[in-house]
C-alpha cells in the first residue's frame, strides 16, 4: 500500500498511470495455491482455465512466493502465460534456472553468507555442541548442508537434526518425538531455519520448559513475533536473529501512525487488518467486538501485530513494486505509441513483453540503495537482533550486532555482549558442549568414533605445557625453562654445577684436602727414614713417586668442583689420566721390582741388572709417556669443553665438561684399566715369594680395591646426570687413591711409626721370619 501511493504521487515515475494491486491468499498447499492462481486469472467467478471473466483491472506481474515452494506452485501455472512473478522470499539458487523458471525474478539478496555469520556467532561464545532443526524444504536442506560444512571447517559439531515434515506441524506424535529428542540432547543451543509454517509447532507448545533451558538461533524470515496473542510466547526470550540489513524508508513509520481506515473507507484489505488487530468492528452491530476507535493508530499494536521499523520482508515487497513500477516506466519509454482496448485496459496485452525490462532493471531506491535483479543479487548483510519478551506481553527486538560479508575476515563480525538479554534460566552466556572444558595442563584427545567436540582430556607430556582451556596440543617449554607441577606456566630452569658452597661439594673437597695432606705426611715420614730397611726393601724411589702422585691424585679431584671453565675442563680428565697412569705404572713398576729382586737372589741370574732403580722408573715414565701421547692426541682433534646440559634435570641448566670425545676418554681409562690389571695380575702371582718385606700381597689388596672401585664406577657414572656424575667420578678418584695410600703404606707407616724396633737391620738378622 505505502509504495503504490508513493509511486502515484510521483510525477517523475509512471506519468498519467495509476498502479493499483490486488491482494490473495497464498496456502502452503498446492491444491490451494492453484485455486487462488486461476482466481486471480479467471476473476472472482468460477475458476475456468484460459478464460478471463474480469473486464478491468487485469493484473500484469505477480509479487509473492515467500516460500520457494510457493513459487514453484503459482509458477506452474502463470509459466504458460508467460506472466512475470517477482518474488520477496529468501534467494534460492534453484529459481535462478533461467531454463525452469524463466519468469521468475528474485528480489532478496543471495544468503550464502548466512551459515558463516552464524558459525561465527558460535566461535565468539564457544558453542561447540549445536543442535539443528529445519522444515524438510530443498531450501533449508540447502541451508543445513551450507552450515554443516562451515561447522566442520571450523570444528563445532552438530549435536541433532530434526526435519519438521510441512504438512504435519500438528501431528501430535511427531511433536511428543520432538520434543523427547530435545530434551535428551545436551546441546543448549539450537539454530531454527525454514518455513514458518512448518515450524508453528515450537512456538506455540504448551509445555515450555523444554524449550526454555535453550538459546535460539534462528533468522528473520522465520518470524518469532508473528504468532496468536493467546500463545505463551516466553519461550524465545532471548533468542538471537539474524535479520538481512534494510535502510530506513522515509516517510514509512508516519504513513503507519496516519493510516486509518475511517480515511479510505473502500480499502476493504485495511478495514479487515484494523478489525483483526484491534479486535474491533467498523461498524455497529456487525460483530463481538466494539467499534473501532476513529483515533486508533498502528503504532499503540504489540510487535506480534506489526512491526513500526520496516522488516527485511516489507523492504523486499517494497523494493519489488518499485521494480515493476520501474520496468513499467522503461517500457513505456521506448514504445511510441501504446494501444489501448475499449475497457481501458492498456497493461493487460503487454505482459509477456515487461520480461526483457525487468532482466535489465536497476534503480536506486527512495533509501539511496541499488536495487538489482535475477543473477546479479548481492550477498546479503545481517544486523543480530535480540528477542526481548516482558512481562506485560509486550516485546521488542534490540538490535546487538551485525555481520558485513564484504568487511575482512576478523572485522566482519560485531557482537555488542553486554546489550544481550539471555534467556530466563541463562542469566550470562553458558557454554554449549559435548563434554567439560579441558582445563590448563591438559590437552583434548579425540575420541574414536565420536565427534571431533566429544574428547577426552589427557595431561600434557613431560616438559609440555598448556596455558589455554581445549588446546588440541600441549606447547614446549623452551630449553631454558621446564613445566610447573600443574604444567600450566614455564618456569626457568636455576642453573646448577656441583660447587664448595654445597654440603656435597664441601664434603668432596675437604676429603681431597685431607687425603693429599694425609699422603704428603706419609711421604715426609718415607723421607725421614729413608735409611731404614723397610723403606729401602721395596725401592725408594718409586715409593716417592707414588706418593708424589697419590697426593696430586686426590688434588685433581679438585678440578671437578666449581663453575666448569675452558681450562678447567682441559685439565680435569687429562691430569687425572696421567697422575693415575704415574701411581699404577709406579705400582706395576714396584711389583715387577718385588719379582726380580727374588729371582736376583739365584746364582747366575741375570735379574740383577734390572734391580737397580734406573729400570723401574724407566718403566713408569715409559707407560707415563703412551698417556701423554693419548691425552695430547684427544686435546688436538677434539678437546672438552664447557657445556650446558638442559636435559637431564628438568628443573636445572647443568653446567658440565662435555668431554669432545668419548672415545678418547674412555681410551684413557681403559689405558689405565689395563696398567692396573697387569699391576694386579704379577702382585697376584708374586703374593707368595719368600722376602721380609714382600709388598705383593699389599699391592695385590690394594689393586683389587682400585678396580672394584672403577669397575662399579662406570655403569654409576652412565645411570646418573648431571652435577651427580660428577660427584660419582669424583668419589672414584677419592676412593681408589686412599685405597691405593692405605693398603701399600699404613701397614709401612705403622712399623715405621708405632713399631721402629721392627725396622732395623740388628731385628731382621735376629727374626728371619719376621
Amino acid at each position: 500500500m505505502f509504495a503504490v501511493e508513493e509511486i502515484n504521487r510521483n510525477t517523475k515515475l509512471l506519468p498519467n498511470i495509476t498502479l493499483g494491486f490486488h491482494i490473495f491468499n497464498a496456502y502452503h498447499n498446492d491444491d490451494r495455491t492453484l485455486e487462488s492462481s486461476l482466481v486471480w486469472l479467471s476473476g472472482q467467478g468460477p475458476t475456468i482455465p484460459n478464460y478471463s471473466c474480469e473486464s478491468q483491472g487485469k493484473s500484469i506481474v505477480v509479487i509473492g512466493g515467500a516460500t520457494s515452494e510457493l513459487t514453484v506452485s503459482m509458477g506452474t501455472l502463470l509459466e504458460l502465460y508467460r506472466i512475470p512473478q517477482v518474488t520477496y522470499g529468501l534467494f534460492d539458487p534453484l529459481l535462478s534456472d533461467p531454463v525452469q523458471f524463466p519468469s521468475v525474478y528474485q528480489m532478496a539478496p543471495r544468503d550464502t553468507s548466512l551459515p558463516l555469520a552464524m558459525v561465527q556467532l558460535m566461535l565468539h561464545f564457544k558453542w561447540t555442541w549445536v543442535g539443528l532443526v529445519a522444515s524438510d524444504d530443498s531450501r533449508s536442506g540447502k541451508f543445513l548442508r551450507d552450515l554443516q560444512d562451515e561447522m566442520v571447517r571450523n570444528d563445532v559439531c552438530v549435536a541433532f537434526i530434526y526435519e519438521i515434515f510441512t504438512g504435519l506441524t500438528e501431528d501430535e506424535l511427531l511433536h511428543s518425538y520432538f520434543l523427547e529428542k530435545l530434551s535428551d540432547s545436551t546441546a543448549s543451543v539450537i539454530v531454527i531455519y525454514g518455513n514458518t509454517d512448518a515450524l508453528l509447532t515450537l512456538r506455540f507448545n504448551e509445555v515450555p520448559h523444554t524449550l526454555l533451558y535453550r538459546m535460539w538461533i534462528t533468522s528473520s524470515h522465520w518470524d518469532i513475533a508473528k504468532k496468536p496473542g493467546y500463545i505463551y510466547f516466553d519461550n524465545f526470550h532471548g533468542a538471537l536473529i539474524f535479520s538481512e540489513q534494510t535502510s530506513k524508508i522515509p516517510g514509512f513509520k508516519h504513513f503507519l501512525k496516519t493510516i486509518n481506515p475511517a480515511k479510505d473507507p473502500e480499502n476493504i484489505f485495511l478495514q479487515n487488518f484494523w478489525n483483526s488487530a484491534f479486535g474491533c468492528t467498523s461498524e455497529i452491530g456487525k460483530g463481538d467486538g466494539a467499534v473501532c476507535s476513529p483515533n486508533a493508530s498502528l503504532d499503540t499494536l504489540r510487535l506480534s501485530y506489526l512491526d513500526m521499523t520496516m522488516s527485511h520482508q516489507s523492504y523486499t515487497v517494497y523494493n519489488a513494486v518499485y521494480a515493476v513500477a520501474w520496468a513499467l516506466h522503461e517500457m513505456f519509454l521506448v514504445r511510441s505509441e501504446m494501444e489501448s482496448n475499449s475497457n481501458g485496459n492498456i497493461l493487460g496485452t503487454y505482459r509477456w513483453k515487461l520480461h526483457s525490462f525487468l532482466k535489465n532493471i536497476q534503480f536506486n531506491n527512495s533509501a539511496g540503495n541499488q536495487v538489482v535483479l535475477a543473477e546479479k543479487n548481492s550477498v546479503a548483510n545481517y544486523d543480530i537482533l535480540n528477542y526481548v519478551t516482558f512481562g506485560n506481553d509486550t516485546e521488542v527486538l534490540v538490535k546487538v550486532g551485525e555481520f558485513i560479508s564484504e568487511a575482512p575476515l576478523g572485522q566482519d563480525f560485531i557482537i555488542q555482549q553486554k546489550a544481550i538479554v539471555w534467556p530466563r534460566t541463562w542469566g550470562e552466556p553458558l557454554p554449549s558442549r559435548c563434554n567439560e572444558v579441558c582445563h590448563p595442563g591438559f590437552h583434548i584427545k579425540a575420541q574414536e568414533g565420536k565427534p571431533v567436540c566429544c574428547f577426552d582430556c589427557a595431561p600434557c607430556p613431560q616438559g609440555q605445557i598448556s596455558n589455554q582451556t581445549d588446546r588440541d596440543q600441549c606447547m614446549k617449554c623452551p630449553e631454558d625453562h621446564y613445566p610447573d607441577r600443574e604444567r600450566i606456566h614455564c618456569l626457568p630452569k636455576r642453573v646448577t654445577f656441583l660447587v664448595y658452597e654445597e654440603n656435597l661439594g664441601t664434603a668432596l673437597a675437604s676429603i681431597a684436602a685431607s687425603f693429599s695432606l694425609l699422603t704428603a705426611l706419609v711421604l715426609w715420614v718415607f723421607v725421614k727414614h729413608r735409611d731404614t730397611p723397610i723403606v729401602k726393601a721395596n725401592n725408594r724411589d718409586l715409593s716417592y713417586i707414588l706418593l708424589l702422585s697419590l697426593s696430586l691424585c686426590f688434588l685433581c679431584s679438585l678440578f671437578f668442583i666449581g663453575r666448569p671453565t675452558a681450562i678447567n675442563c682441559l685439565l680435569r680428565q687429562t691430569t687425572f689420566g696421567v697422575m693415575f697412569t704415574v701411581a699404577v705404572s709406579s705400582i706395576l713398576a714396584k711389583t715387577i721390582t718385588v719379582v726380580l729382586a727374588f729371582r736376583a737372589t739365584r746364582p747366575g741370574s741375570r735379574s740383577r741388572r734390572w734391580v737397580g732403580s734406573r729400570g723401574p722408573i724407566s718403566l713408569v715414565v715409559f707407560c707415563t709417556f703412551i698417556q701423554v701421547m693419548l691425552c695430547a692426541i684427544w686435546l688436538l682433534l677434539s678437546p672438552p669443553f664447557p657445556d650446558a646440559d638442559t636435559h637431564s634435570d628438568p628443573e636445572h641448566i647443568i653446567l658440565e665438561c662435555n668431554e669432545g670425545s668419548l672415545i678418547a676418554f674412555y681410551s684413557v681409562l681403559g689405558y689405565i684399566a689395563l696398567l692396573a690389571l697387569a699391576s694386579f695380575t704379577v702382585a697376584f702371582l708374586a703374593r707368595n715369594l719368600p722376602d721380609t718385606f714382600n709388598e705383593a700381597k699389599f699391592i695385590t689388596f690394594s689393586m683389587l680395591v682400585f678396580c672394584s672401585v672403577w669397575i662399579s664406577f662406570l655403569p654409576t657414572y652412565q645411570s646418573t646426570k648431571g652435577k651427580m656424575m660428577v660427584a660419582v667420578e669424583v668419589f672414584s678418584i677419592l676412593s681408589s687413591s686412599a685405597g691405593l695410600l692405605g693398603c701399600i703404606f699404613i701397614p709401612k707407616c705403622y712399623v715405621i711409626l708405632l713399631q721402629p724396633q721392627k725396622n732395623t737391620k740388628k731385628f731382621l738378622k735376629n727374626n728371619p721370619n719376621a
